[in-house]
């Protein structure tokens, strides 16, 4: 049996979802999300932006990236900033020092935990459709 399954394991971790796969950018999946106006639960400081998953390291890893703002020129150069949207409070904290700000305010991580939790799941559902796909809005 412990044979069968050493043969079977690196057979599991091949392709995308393999522990030492490294992402392209036509792999990411991305749905565009937005705040409603009576959503009390929001977690983000942006009212919009673009919810992405991608197979990395073996995992899905779920981001965030504010939307362009409506007062902004066309013309003018826009770099979106972005969060990991994790139920992990390591990750959840430390990976999004940067960015934190793009957070609303929450009085706790737990808060926090609770308020990003449904978008983890809608993210790694996200993650479930075909790479490169671009699903649009409440689709999943």
């Amino acid at each position: 049996m412990m044979a069968e399954m050493a043969v079977a394991m690196p057979l599991m971790l091949a392709g995308e979802q393999g522990l030492f796969h490294f992402p392209s950018p036509d792999e990411v999946r991305v749905q565009p999300i937005s705040r409603a106006e009576n959503e009390a639960e929001w977690p983000f400081a942006a009212d919009d932006g673009v919810l992405a998953c991608v197979w990395s390291g073996g995992q899905r890893i779920v981001s965030f990236f504010e939307g362009r703002p409506s007062d902004l020129d066309e013309d003018e150069p826009f770099e979106p900033r972005g969060l990991i949207v994790t139920t992990d409070p390591i990750q959840l904290t430390i990976g999004n020092m940067a960015n934190r700000a793009l957070f609303r305010p929450a009085a706790s991580i737990e808060e926090r935990i609770r308020l990003v939790a449904p978008f983890v799941t809608l993210g790694q559902r996200l993650c479930d459709q075909p790479a490169g796909a671009r699903v649009g809005h409440g689709e999943l």
